[in-house]
């Protein structure tokens, strides 16, 4: 027997090594140290920081990854990782250092690992980060190809006294709503669900009353919110990326324990594509704004005097911005009016 005969083939990871080794390497800043195909990525701590925190999370892209898959689209799914990442740190101040990613196969398909890592390289170079390592397995008999799993990590850095968080809101702060691009990578079991079996629908498809596909609709990559809003952290008390949970389920951890957030939800409007799967779905709405963003994908809490400012570096990176409520006096929770 071999490796090959028990579903393992080094070659096929030998190949997708060799495909994206530019790739990675055109994602090294200035902090990053030794080269493509190390035990272990280095990274050099920025010069010049005086009591640095490290910020680290870790993430997947859900079920996205399943219309990627089905669309034969491979090359968006791993910049979604990245954004969705870099935002999740950006929330405390934090701005990206490196990243490291994660994709496991049943059948490893060289040229599927390449259109992946593009993506995240293309996430890694638009937030600043640099790729510095990962791993690509190859599991028969956990996945059935041809599905793929994708993880990502990520490592920031914010000064301690720069530590974004609920601690600096305040009663009477401004609510600044930050559009999304689509559905980021939440709520996809609902959507595909919907699409699937009421809609009707495949990844080729049209979506009804538009010239895109269903796949066109749904893979939009996962906005970054880190140049829209890095030259303003300074003037922020605090954030919510808006996930899994929607706003109730993720604007209430950006709150004190003595304070809630009244939003105002007629200040923006919704998306076509949530009221496409609201109503063929038949989904209340009270569901709807607990499983997808609905528009949202950042909200940023601050100072009545810094919302023109705010909004302004958010519409000079491309991203709309509006107040979409205020801080109140209550009990942490999040009030949608």
């Amino acid at each position: 027997m071999t490796y090959g005969s028990a579903g393992v083939s080094i070659d096929a990871a030998d190949d997708a090594k060799g495909r994206i080794k530019a790739l990675v390497e055109s994602t090294f800043t200035a902090g990053a140290r030794g080269g493509f195909g190390g035990f272990g990525g280095m990274f050099r701590v920025p010069e010049g920081a005086t009591a640095p925190l490290l910020v680290a999370s870790a993430d997947g892209v859900g079920t996205k990854i399943k219309v990627a898959i089905e669309a034969n689209r491979h090359d968006t799914i791993g910049h979604d990782l990245v954004n969705h990442c870099a935002n999740d740190i950006l929330v405390q101040g934090a701005l990206p250092l490196f990243f490291l990613d994660y994709v496991a196969f049943g059948t490893l398909e060289p040229a599927v690992v390449e259109g992946v890592v593009a993506g995240v390289a293309a996430g890694c170079r638009e937030n600043g980060c640099a790729l510095i390592g990962g791993e690509t397995a190859e599991m028969p008999g956990v996945y059935t190809p041809p599905d793929y799993d994708l993880a990502g990590f990520i490592v920031g850095m914010v000064e301690e006294s720069r530590v974004l968080g609920a601690d600096r809101v305040r009663q009477g702060d401004v609510l600044i709503g930050l559009a999304s691009s689509g559905l980021h990578t939440n709520g996809y079991s609902l959507a595909r669900r919907i699409v699937a079996e009421r809609m009707r629908l495949g990844s080729d498809d049209r979506w009804p009353g538009r010239a895109e596909s269903v796949a066109d609709v749904l893979l939009p990559v996962h906005r970054s919110y880190v140049a829209a809003l890095r030259p303003v952290l300074g003037h922020i008390h605090a954030m919510a990326h808006i996930t899994g949970g929607g706003l109730p389920g993720n604007l209430n951890r950006a709150l004190p324990g003595t304070m809630d957030a009244a939003v105002d939800t007629r200040s923006w409007a919704i998306p076509d594509v949530f009221l496409d799967l609201e109503r063929a779905g038949k989904v209340e709405r009270s569901e709807m704004f607990r499983a997808f963003n609905m528009g949202v994908g950042m909200v940023v809490i601050a100072e009545p005097s810094s919302v023109e400012r705010i909004s302004a570096s958010a519409t000079a990176a491309g991203v709309a911005a509006w107040p979409m409520g205020h801080v109140v006096a209550g009990a942490g929770r999040v009030i949608l009016n």
